[in-house]
């Protein structure tokens, strides 16, 4: 009899396999890919966001790590694997110790020094390049590693999606100018495309926001969901796609107000605080109302002004005020500041205020709108830019909306919900600067390398290809990172004939390269039948009444084709079908 291990050392008799599946969705379980996974044996949690894999769970991981190690490796990639604890001290020369916030887990060893277990490696990996590579001849340099990454998520959910410990495949390119960058990004981005496409994930590159981990210019990989955190903006009308925090609004032919400029008039408002309140009290449609939100960035005081119907992007707000950090004052900070409480704040701002005024571009257009009178229970109304007040600068500070025009071609833009999988970031000189990783061009002269940063979530690669690929009765993997190919099933191993067509089954398959499931457990045919529908192999093989015959019945599990071949035809049947799978 062949061994009963393939390569990687995996026994396949369910008999003897790890898989203790459940009947009973765990309570904690949200979204089908964390009930599935759990329910199926591929995860266990530990304690929140923190899960154990277990064989078939180890087996998936494995495959696309696989993948990506092969695409990784013919893009260029070096593959070294660099340490999960790292000093504060890189991370104090980056400035990301103070600026990364409460999701960087830290720790002090016995002697009380700072550590951090990594989140992302860019301040380790810069440390090892600085050290390492001298001249341009050198470079380029792209290298990466597959390893376990640490967040301490403040509502780790959707099981390994939004997990504390997480796998990760992180890269990073070294470059001696921006056309190498773009080459190198260019590489990678072709790289993942391949990867996600072999993974059978259906899937968009959107453009998107650098976020904490800085630089100019990135794309996140997203695999549509309707579970997902993040929203698509995509247009049907060509190849434009955005997160809605990069996506772009645009004004195309504004057309001029015709209406008649009147005097501002202060009204009488009482209790009136939110913009829908406003609209219904005075009869009048949200458009012509502006929001005044008042904003921190980094030390500076920003008041931030937003037609009444939109929703103002305070990633774009960060981006343009070029700040580390942004976020929305405190009730007591726009008392304080602006010296009226929160829901009658205007754009208004007395002299002697250390306050910058802001605007949405949609705001320029307003004309005799509604806006708060910086005083209690009143607001203005006939209120126009320019006329009752001033603002610094106007820009792209809002949130995109289904039905505006595409920034790329005037299409119409859609939205579509996607589960982040992998984000590529050119960084430029944000962290060789910084770190001083500098390099002797051809003159002798030391310049700052040139990086790109490149990242795959391998675990929430495994639960996005679990939610777009399932149905009500479990798991229908994609044959490139299923467990096994094969599932074979006696439906009574005390049958003699049914024993020995199954078991020669089972080798011949081994024999022709198929990763093969025997289950040769003395349970009930229809419990056999539930746990292959629950973990999801694609191509089933039931060894029942007719193997006295040499017949036995072969069920795709995507499709839930079914039909009756002679058991000397059942290879030829496998190389036949898994391809099309």
């Amino acid at each position: 009899m062949l061994s009963e291990w393939i390569e990687g050392g995996f026994f396949v008799r369910q008999s003897s396999l790890f898989l203790p599946t459940l009947r009973e969705v765990p309570s904690e379980a949200e979204i089908a890919s964390h009930q599935l996974m759990a329910r199926a044996g591929f995860i266990r949690q530990l304690v929140s966001g923190v899960y154990s894999y277990l064989p078939l769970g180890h087996r998936v991981l494995r495959k696309v790590k696989q993948i990506t190690r092969e695409e990784m490796d013919a893009a260029g990639g070096q593959e070294i694997s660099m340490p999960a604890i790292q000093p504060s001290e890189l991370w104090r020369e980056t400035g990301r110790w103070e600026a990364y916030g409460p999701e960087l887990m830290r720790l002090r060893d016995r002697h009380d020094r700072e550590f951090v277990l990594g989140p992302t490696h860019e301040e380790v990996v810069t440390s090892l390049a600085r050290d390492g590579i001298r001249s341009y001849k050198r470079l380029p340099m792209n290298l990466y590693q597959i390893q376990t990454k640490y967040r301490d998520e403040v509502r780790p959910r959707f099981g390994v999606i939004r997990a504390r410990e997480f796998i990760m495949k992180d890269a990073y390119s070294f470059d001696l100018d921006q056309e190498g960058l773009d080459r190198s990004y260019e590489a990678m981005y072709n790289a993942y495309q391949r990867i996600f496409t072999r993974c059978g994930l259906d899937f968009r590159a959107v453009e998107a926001d650098a976020g904490a981990i800085g630089g100019k210019g990135s794309h996140e990989f997203m695999a549509l969901s309707e579970i997902g955190e993040d929203t698509i903006a995509y247009c049907e009308s060509c190849n434009y796609a955005a997160n809605i925090e990069k996506a772009e609004v645009v004004y195309r032919g504004q057309a001029p107000a015709t209406e008649e400029v009147a005097k501002a008039e202060k009204i009488h408002t009482p209790a009136i605080r939110t913009i829908d309140q406003l609209a219904e009290f005075l009869d009048v449609p949200a458009t012509q109302t502006i929001k005044s939100l008042l904003f921190k960035a980094d030390d500076q005081f920003v008041l931030t002004l937003v037609r009444g119907d939109h929703e103002l992007n305070d990633i774009k707000l960060k981006n343009m005020l070029d700040a580390n950090v942004v976020e929305l004052a405190s009730e007591q900070d726009v008392e304080e500041t602006l010296g009226v409480p929160t829901g009658f704040v205007g754009p208004q701002v007395s002299q002697g205020r250390n306050v910058k005024v802001v605007a949405d571009v949609a705001v320029q257009h307003i004309v005799n709108g509604i806006v708060g009178a910086n005083e209690i229970d009143y607001h203005f109304k006939n209120v126009t830019p320019g006329k009752d007040f001033e603002v610094e600068q106007y820009a792209d500070l809002r949130d995109i909306e289904e039905g505006d025009p595409c920034p790329q071609c005037g299409g119409t833009i859609h939205f579509a919900r996607g589960i982040e999988v992998g984000h590529v970031f050119k960084l430029g000189t944000t962290y060789s600067e910084q770190m001083k990783a500098t390099f002797l061009d051809e003159q002798g002269k030391a310049k700052p390398m040139i990086m790109g940063c490149y990242g795959i979530g391998i675990s929430r690669t495994v639960a996005a290809a679990v939610e777009q690929n399932h149905d009500e009765h479990g798991i229908i993997w994609p044959v490139a990172i299923a467990p096994f190919h094969v599932h074979i099933i006696a439906v009574n191993v005390k049958n003699a004939d049914q024993e020995q067509v199954a078991e020669s089954l089972y080798e011949q398959c081994l024999a022709a390269g198929f990763e093969t499931l025997l289950d040769d457990r003395s349970e009930r045919a229809g419990v056999k039948f539930n746990d292959a529908d629950l973990i999801g192999i694609p191509l089933r093989i039931t060894v029942g009444g007719k193997a006295k015959d040499g017949i036995v019945e072969c069920k795709l599990r995507k499709s839930g084709e079914v039909v009756e071949i002679a058991q000397d035809e059942v290879v030829s049947y496998i190389k036949e079908t898994l391809p099309s799978l």
